[in-house]
């Protein structure tokens, strides 16, 4: 008997799953738009399609084993380069850092940056991040549904672990006493903004994402959108069904299971649905009342964006792929972001999608720059409120001595509001669930629901943001599936595969503009 299963979105949580299961049921992924990806899209620009989304790929072992997973090798299916600088950071006294792929190089630089003291510290902090992560990387991220009783028991085993947590601390306060060096403060609680939160709400513990970074950052030639396109590749030619510009309109359910997805056009027999978009939509009811419980309320959300992706030609500083140029004071940017406000002295982050180890530009240059912003639930942005980003946006770059000539019009602009008319009911949130509070990591939906047959794969769901995240989230859904689907009767169903349209059995993805799922 071969299992129907319908993958809402072809984000990366989708496509993981998809990729996974293909050789164990008919998959068919529904994807509103025209093109895979999810976060991870793209816009157009007269140097090429240019980034929107994602910039990092971090974790590379995690898309290793997703690649081995369907019968494939990461490395046929994208170039992945790996960055001697890992970013290049910029103080607008003038002051600059980079930090580097090899540790002792990063040591060396921290120290002729802010003196020995600061190398040590450095030191210090690195160990203890890479203990945070090495000690939670299991009984979290690899875990489909961690509890909190069995993280405290893991503590206590390593009681070591306490001190390195920093309990009841903020990552900004104990980044206080980590670092005497407040640029350095600054620079390392810029991570907390990685998965959506403030620095002064985020727990201690997200330090730990900064080792995830220094195990190595990769650049995908082409754009990180060639990942998604890799994934769909991999996911269709293993004998998914891809069909764009699919947006589904409702989950039917009988009694408490799941039996089809509708688009507006077709209706769907499944056994099994993923749904692969922010977990908010369904509780909102945006996918019919019967799946409205499946998922509790997802509130407070994370942070949002204001992102410019744009071609120009560069002049001024040197830039790397990975730059950052910091707001004056991180109170400010943040308490602005808090109150529901565009910052006006924000710490902007410019990718250079055409620089990095090995490469060489000559003319125009695709550029993707990104202020952290609040989450909104309007769907219309305000045109006074974009004109006052690219002021502020292009005036700090400027002032920190990076030009772009031509400057992009606001219509390069994707603001809160856009985003979420792009992730229906995200309120523009970017990473879901907010991070801020011990708890918070517990406080995801995890792969499984209340409703049998219907499961979650998204950064929105456990183990969170991120691309690596979302790529476990659908390693979780997938194993969640199998053995849901062992344990159940093998009694034959009598509903008419595919659907009811009569397109080809697969179809490729376009290559034009993605959007999210």
């Amino acid at each position: 008997m071969t299992r129907q299963i319908v993958i809402i979105g072809a984000g990366v949580g989708g496509l993981a799953t998809a990729m996974r299961l293909c050789a164990h049921g008919d998959v068919t992924i529904l994807e509103a738009h025209d093109a895979p990806g999810g976060k991870m899209r793209t816009v157009p620009s007269d140097a090429g399609p240019v980034d929107a989304g994602p910039t990092v790929m971090t974790m590379r072992p995690v898309f290793e084993d997703l690649f081995h997973s369907a019968g494939a090798r990461l490395d046929d299916h994208v170039t992945l380069v790996p960055e001697t600088i890992l970013a290049r950071h910029h103080w607008q006294d003038g002051s600059t850092l980079d930090l580097f792929a090899d540790q002792r190089a990063s040591e060396d630089a921290v120290g002729t940056f802010a003196g020995a003291k600061a190398a040590r510290e450095f030191r210090r902090f690195s160990k203890t991040a890479a203990q945070l992560f090495n000690a939670f990387e299991g009984p979290m991220m690899h875990s489909a549904a961690p509890s909190q009783d069995a993280l405290t028991r893991h503590v206590m085993r390593h009681p070591s672990l306490i001190p390195a947590m920093a309990p009841g601390l903020s990552l900004a306060r104990k980044l206080a006493l980590s670092f005497s060096d407040p640029r350095l403060r600054q620079l390392f609680g810029r991570y907390a903004t990685y998965v959506g939160g403030s620095p002064y709400q985020s727990p201690a513990i997200l330090g730990l994402i900064w080792h995830a970074e220094a195990q190595g950052v990769w650049r995908v030639e082409g754009g990180m959108h060639m990942l998604a396109q890799a994934m769909a590749n991999v996911a269709t030619q293993a004998g998914a069904t891809l069909r764009t510009n699919s947006s589904v309109i409702r989950i039917e359910t009988q009694g408490d299971k799941v039996v089809a997805v509708h688009t507006k056009d077709a209706r769907y027999p499944a056994d099994v649905v993923v749904f692969n978009g922010d977990p908010k939509a369904l509780n909102a009811g945006l996918l019919g009342a019967s799946s409205q419980k499946a998922v509790p309320p997802q509130e407070p959300r994370s942070l949002s964006a204001f992102v410019w992706s744009f071609a120009a030609t560069r002049s001024g500083v040197a830039l790397d792929h990975h730059n950052v140029f910091f707001a004056k004071d991180p109170k400010h940017e943040f308490s602005a972001i808090e109150a529901g406000q565009m910052p006006t002295d924000a710490t902007l982050y410019v990718c250079a999608q055409d620089r990095g180890t090995g490469t060489q530009t000559d003319g125009p240059e695709r550029f993707e720059i990104i202020m952290n912003g609040p989450p909104r639930p309007q769907t219309e942005p305000s045109q006074k409120e974009m004109n006052q980003c690219h002021h502020v946006t292009f005036q700090t770059l400027e002032g920190m001595g990076l030009r772009f000539s031509p400057q992009p019009s606001t219509a390069a602009l994707t603001t809160p509001e856009m985003f979420n008319r792009l992730f229906p009911a995200s309120d523009g949130s970017l990473y879901g669930r907010s991070p801020h509070g011990m708890m918070a990591a517990f406080q995801r939906p995890t792969a499984r629901t209340p409703l049998a047959g219907l499961y979650l794969a998204s950064g929105g769901a456990h183990p969170g943001a991120g691309i690596p995240m979302a790529a476990l989230s659908g390693k979780h859904a997938a194993e969640a599936i199998l053995s849901d689907l062992a344990s159940t009767s093998t009694s034959p169903k009598t509903a008419m595969r595919g659907g009811t349209l009569t397109a080809s059995a697969k179809t490729e993805a376009a290559r034009s503009r993605s959007s999210p799922s």
